[in-house]
């Protein structure tokens, strides 16, 4: 692929690295990128160190919630910009639903 505004060859190197915060109890990270296309990702880190990470598969219309302190190797089901069995605090539910719109919006489009 050729970046069309510098005229170079895109790089497949990953330009995004978030560290985990978790203890090792709290699982394995998932590793999380954006190959094959067509996926919308989220990240976010409240105050407290606790990480979050949101899927939307665009081709499916299926989204994920994943979070340390819930155990990296759980995936949350998330419909409609919500997820069940996690408690959220405030900045964390509107979070997941400006990522929750930003992906379906995309998919309307």
């Amino acid at each position: 692929m050729v970046d069309g505004e510098h005229g170079s060859a895109k790089t497949v190197i990953p330009f995004f690295v978030i560290r985990n915060n978790h203890s090792p109890d709290c699982g394995e990270p998932p590793t999380i990128g954006n190959d094959p296309p067509g996926k919308y990702l989220g990240y976010f880190e409240n105050a407290y160190g606790e990480q979050w990470v949101f899927v939307y598969d665009q081709a499916t219309g299926a989204a994920e919630l994943r979070g340390g302190d819930a155990g990296w190797e759980n995936s949350f089901p998330v419909e409609d910009g919500r997820v069940a069995g996690l408690v959220l605090n405030k900045h964390e539910v509107q979070w997941l639903q400006a990522c929750w719109a930003a992906a379906t919006d995309l998919k309307r489009q």
